[in-house]
């Protein structure tokens, strides 16, 4: 059996970003079923934050670039200001999702925004991201434009929040441990090894007349 990963996460975010390369590295060649699970960081009718604040500048140049370089992960904080919006990013997901380009959806508006600088609140935007991995742009788009997935967004966020109790991304679910922001590939596969033995464990028990 598989050993299960879901990984909370939203695109506007440096550190998931980072953390994505880590992971994909910690689980190659590994049993493991990946499910990405969307989060918004700033949902409607919150504001949204400007790149050019305080806050966010002294983040990037304290925390993000550090971060970014000891990953080995080329990123830029992109110009676009407020931040962007990610719930017709996340619906998009959806759709990837159906088409089984789930984990490859993510990878590209990942780099459309944090390489590329692209604002991917734009429907546009992210059609060209779903096309670059072989998705169908006109039918992508009709379903951003027709909010085709905005139910089954908004009920993944109604888990994140109230069902896994996730308060910061990324958080990283993996069997039955948790772990929240940024971790190196070895402690991913340590924690991989561990609980893909404690399954392994558990195969084959059970109980009988004479007891357990």
């Amino acid at each position: 059996m598989s050993l299960k990963i879901r990984v909370y996460s939203d695109f506007v975010c440096p550190f998931c970003y980072i953390g994505e390369k880590p992971l994909m590295e910690a689980i190659r060649g590994k049993d493991v079923e990946m499910e990405w699970m969307p989060f918004e960081l700033r949902p409607e009718p919150a504001e949204p934050l400007s790149p050019n604040s305080d806050y966010i500048q002294t983040a990037w140049q304290q925390s993000v670039k550090p971060l970014s370089a000891r990953f080995g992960v080329n990123m830029e904080l992109p110009d676009i200001d407020p931040i962007p919006r990610t719930h017709f990013a996340h619906e998009g997901y959806q759709y990837a999702k159906e088409q089984g380009k789930a984990l490859e959806y993510v990878h590209a508006v990942f780099s459309a925004y944090w390489q590329e600088g692209k604002n991917i609140s734009d429907i546009a935007v992210l059609s060209e991201a779903a096309e670059k991995i072989g998705l169908n742009k006109e039918e992508f788009r009709a379903a951003l434009e027709t909010r085709r997935y905005k139910e089954a967004h908004q009920q993944a966020l109604k888990h994140a929040y109230e069902e896994a109790f996730i308060t910061a991304v990324p958080t990283f679910i993996i069997g039955s441990r948790m772990l929240r922001g940024l971790h190196t590939k070895e402690m991913i596969e340590k924690v991989i090894l561990e609980q893909t033995e404690n399954e392994n464990d558990l195969l084959g028990k059970s109980c009988g007349i004479d007891g357990c």
